[in-house]
Order: C-alpha cells, then sequence, then structure tokens
C-alpha cells in the first residue's frame, strides 16, 4: 500500500521544517509509548468510541497504555499531527506492538476472532 503524500519536492524550501516540526512532540509522545508498549490506545475526552476500546481491554484482561489528547472542543490541531503522521482519520488510534491496528471496530473484531492476541506475542 503506498499512501498519498505530498511530496518534498512540492513543498517550498522555506516551509519544510515548519511542516516537518508541526506538533512533533505529540507525534513522538506516541512513537514512544508504543515503543515501550505493547498495546497502545491513543484517545480523546468525550468521544465514545476511546471508552469503549478500553472497556473491551478491560474486560478481555488486556493490559494496555491510554494517551489522552484534548476533546471535541480542544486540541484538535495537535490531534491532527497524529492524522496525517498515521493516515487513520478517527480515534481511537490503537497499536499492538507498534503496528496501527485500526480503531475501536477493528480492535472489536480482532478481539472477537482472537488475532489481537497473536499481534501481542
Amino acid at each position: 500500500m503506498n499512501r498519498q503524500i505530498l511530496a518534498t519536492e512540492k513543498i517550498h524550501s522555506h516551509i519544510r521544517e515548519q511542516i516537518a516540526g508541526s506538533h512533533l512532540d505529540i507525534v513522538q509522545e506516541v512513537q514512544k509509548a508504543i515503543a515501550t508498549h505493547q498495546l497502545v490506545v491513543v484517545g480523546m475526552a468525550q468521544n465514545p468510541f476511546p471508552r469503549y476500546a478500553r472497556k473491551l481491554l478491560d474486560a478481555a484482561g488486556i493490559p494496555y497504555r491510554y494517551l489522552q489528547y484534548g476533546s471535541y472542543l480542544s486540541g484538535w490541531r495537535r490531534r491532527t499531527a497524529l492524522k496525517m503522521w498515521t493516515g487513520w482519520p478517527t480515534f481511537p488510534m490503537i497499536f499492538a506492538n507498534g503496528m496501527l491496528i485500526g480503531g475501536t471496530s477493528e480492535l472489536q473484531a480482532l478481539v472477537k476472532n482472537g488475532e489481537l492476541q497473536h499481534l501481542l506475542v
């Protein structure tokens, strides 16, 4: 799969650093979490889907690290950096052993068919 990203040579040299550094802290924080935890859930307040994903993992007894960034009313610019980095358009963003596995419905399917346990080995 090749995800469409604007080629560097199509970005004016004067703004490349600005783009590369835009909310880099949030991306690096998530990168650090997925490098040190088997399962990471990235969510936001007020959104029921991250809460549902966490309940699903809690019920299955699967440990995870949860990172929360803002709510519907705050933090959207910072969260946009995560969307641009991953290509995943919604929250939660769930990572198993460093691999983006999707959101709540994808997690639910992986738990149901037992594949999540294999991804965490």
